[in-house]
């Protein structure tokens, strides 16, 4: 496995793609950053403080001008324009420049978060991603997507803005409960859906492994899912086309997040929708039977759920009419035409969703009548 991964922008190379299984190889990176020269703000929650805030700061303590760190309370409820406001402050006060640069230390939400404030602080610094967790080593980490939830509309506000860096240390992996780490799972199946039927066989012959979280196996699997999400964003970095096949399962998948009030991962959401955008690709007979419920029943190893009760199809499809995936033209619905190979919609009906949705929806009233 390559420890490097450059990603290019406009044929032109933009960042890199470090791994390693530590942070140790991050310091000769800081060098080529030329942070001796930078004052450098760590952002972080209050989470991954705890855990890993001493080890990174200590590291930039020795080789910036100065760093600082700045955490806010860990969850979805934080990714909010008031935490974007407080660190705004937190640099205003700390005297920050153009020149300066901030650290996203965490999950998605740091990162999102970091990189909204890098996008439009002084009109834009630079800013580096250390993902720690699974779902923001494969996904949210990547691609120069940043945002903020607005009234519970999950990115609603945002901007692109390219890291100069993102440094997987793979070993952060470790440290996940198995909640955390499974629901980054539902990234690595929807790349694999989307885009690689082979690396979805991988996926299914490296279960035990991906479950015990083997460190070569986890080298390869997020390796090759960061391949997949580097393709397609070097084809498409603002999303004008093909770059909307990442959000495969992620139209229902909000929805019920927002439903939910976020009580379920993002990761759990993305599955019940990767559930529902094949069943309705299987109703279209682009998948047969026996590959949607593969598909469906391959989520069950780990951990994410293939149903959900105690929702509103209704509300949950009315929802949907709120994302900010839609169009003109109506919603832009991802179908699969085949294992390993998505596709872009704009025809789904309201009658065809209504259906997804109560493939994934587990009626406990029913039963209980029944």
């Amino acid at each position: 496995m390559s420890n490097r991964l450059p990603v290019f922008y406009q044929k032109k190379p933009c960042y890199d793609i470090v791994y390693s299984h530590n942070f140790e190889a991050l310091e000769k990176e800081l060098e080529m950053l030329q942070v001796s020269k930078r004052n450098v703000c760590i952002v972080t929650d209050s989470s991954v403080k705890e855990i890993y805030a001493n080890e990174v700061s200590a590291l930039f303590s020795k080789n910036a001008l100065s760093c600082s760190v700045f955490d806010f309370p860990s969850g979805e409820q934080s990714k909010t324009l008031d935490t974007v406001k407080s660190l705004y402050e937190f640099l205003i006060e700390k005297k920050f420049n153009r020149k300066d640069l901030l650290v996203a230390l965490g999950g998605g939400v740091v990162g999102d978060l970091t990189g909204f404030v890098a996008a439009t602080f002084l009109r834009g610094i630079d800013f580096i991603q250390i993902p720690t967790t699974l779902l923001s080593q494969v996904d949210s980490s990547i691609g120069g997507k940043t945002g903020v939830d607005f009234d519970q509309y999950k990115n609603m506000v945002g901007a692109f803005k390219m890291p100069l860096l993102v440094y997987i240390n793979l070993s952060t992996l470790k440290t996940l409960s198995d909640r955390q780490y499974f629901s980054g799972m539902a990234e690595v199946m929807k790349s694999a859906l989307i885009k690689d039927a082979s690396f979805y066989e991988w996926i299914i012959s490296n279960l035990y492994e991906i479950d015990d979280r083997d460190s070569k196996t986890l080298e390869e699997m997020v390796f090759r899912t960061d391949q997949i999400k580097k393709r397609v964003v070097e084809n498409d970095p603002e999303e004008q086309g093909e770059r909307a096949l990442l959000n495969f399962g992620h139209t229902i998948g909000h929805a019920i997040e927002k439903y939910k009030n976020f009580e379920l991962s993002h990761g759990e959401c993305v599955a019940l929708g990767c559930v529902a955008a094949s069943f309705l690709s299987m109703k279209r007979e682009l998948l047969s039977q026996d590959e949607y419920y593969e598909i469906r029943d391959m989520f069950v190893p780990f951990q994410l759920p293939i149903s959900i009760d105690a929702i509103d199809p209704q509300e949950i499809l009315s929802l949907t009419k709120k994302d900010k995936k839609m169009g003109p033209n109506g919603i832009k619905f991802i179908l699969l035409k085949k294992i390993g190979k998505a596709i872009i919609d704009h025809t789904v009906t309201d009658e065809e969703l209504l259906e997804a949705i109560n493939e994934i929806f587990y009626n406990t009233e029913e039963l209980k009548n029944d």
